[in-house]
């Protein structure tokens, strides 16, 4: 069976706030973990404390991070890759200290960080190469590196679900599997099912977003799509829901998102939560495309 998380970036990014309320909310409203952000990787004890607090809540507890372009490990800067490959193994600290299991995100390049063409094979091989090395350092603190693909609009290197699988074949490491965004598919992929399909093999973790990173379901993604894919490779990892409004203000200003999305985040995460349970639970056929 599938365990249901809730993404935090709509109450916040820095993890600097009190979300005792939230974590004591998130569990009684049926919600298995949360997935955290984890952008200070300086202070593994903070994060061991968080870990324990939603433990006592029997709240599971995924991470997930950015690297900014001062960690870009397709940087033509020796030093920055450098930079970026420390950050992600200072990550993978943080969150084993959390009890996280699997860390997810674009870690393969810099977010927003673009040079006006296609990514080079110098860059593949960059990328690669220290993504190896993270992975086997998260192995030792028993973490997954779950790969999320991004859209063009925020990332150049990988967007969709072929070259995450070629990435992951190339990485070769057990530690290194994939992760699949509703949202990203949307703009980049043919068809969310084939994607899913494409990425059977390793996948290990779903975020499950509307097209306008708003309540899922009240969009026209096709759901109907994405779970009859899900039915189909026999996946049983865990599903999260991930949205973006217009706090945090830091946040928001990455995203782009300036109006209201939804009436609170616990009034999405209540909506989100009762149709991804009734579309996973939903009896269909798979869709082939």
């Amino acid at each position: 069976m599938n365990k249901y998380g809730m993404n935090l970036f709509v109450w916040t990014m820095t993890m600097e706030e009190d979300l005792s309320d939230t974590f004591s909310f998130l569990k009684a409203s049926g919600f298995d973990f949360v997935e955290i952000p984890i952008n200070n990787a300086d202070d593994t004890a903070r994060w061991k404390r968080i870990g324990q607090q939603c433990a006592s809540l029997g709240l599971g507890v995924q991470t997930c991070t950015i690297c900014g372009p001062e960690y870009s490990l397709i940087s033509p800067d020796a030093a920055v890759r450098r930079a970026g490959i420390d950050f992600l193994k200072r990550v993978v600290d943080c969150s084993a200290a959390a009890g996280s299991k699997i860390l997810m995100g674009p870690l393969f390049a810099g977010f927003k960080t673009f040079v006006g063409r296609a990514a080079t094979a110098q860059e593949w091989d960059w990328s690669v190469t220290a993504m190896r090395e993270v992975a086997e350092h998260a192995q030792t603190q028993d973490v997954t590196l779950a790969i999320e693909s991004l859209n063009r609009f925020e990332i150049y290197l990988l967007t969709c679900a072929d070259e995450v699988f070629r990435y992951i074949e190339a990485v070769n490491h057990p530690n290194c599997r994939a992760a699949f965004d509703t949202f990203h598919a949307n703009i980049e992929e043919k068809s969310l099912g084939a994607a899913i399909r494409t990425l059977a093999p390793y996948l290990v973790h779903v975020q499950i977003s509307e097209n306008d990173r708003s309540t899922p379901g009240q969009g026209h993604i096709n759901f109907d799509d994405v779970f009859a894919a899900l039915d189909e490779v026999g996946y049983d990892g865990p599903v999260a829901i991930e949205a973006f409004g217009p706090n945090p203000p830091e946040l928001a200003a990455a995203t782009h998102i300036f109006r209201p999305m939804f009436p609170s985040p616990e009034q999405l995460a209540v909506d989100g939560l009762t149709f991804l349970k009734s579309e996973r639970h939903k009896e269909r056929k798979s869709i082939t495309v």
